[in-house]
């Protein structure tokens, strides 16, 4: 995981991102691919959606944005 020091605010269509939690609003930002079975028996996973992640670095809960 990144230092503590990389975690940034961010803003996801004009609205800050915050945890409700822990009252956070720094962010690691990470792209995860979204296997699913079927893609992965056929050895073709770069086919599968791509998501956005922003995990905050107070309590580690990761928000997942899907790519479109």
């Amino acid at each position: 995981m990144p230092d503590k020091e990389d975690a940034k605010p961010y803003t996801i269509d004009g609205k800050k991102l915050a945890r409700i939690i822990c009252k956070n609003d720094k962010f690691y930002h990470q792209n995860t691919l979204m296997n699913t079975p079927g893609l992965t028996f056929f050895g073709i996973e770069w086919l599968n959606a791509e998501a956005e992640n922003y995990v905050c670095n107070n309590c580690g809960y990761v928000h997942w944005f899907l790519n479109e």
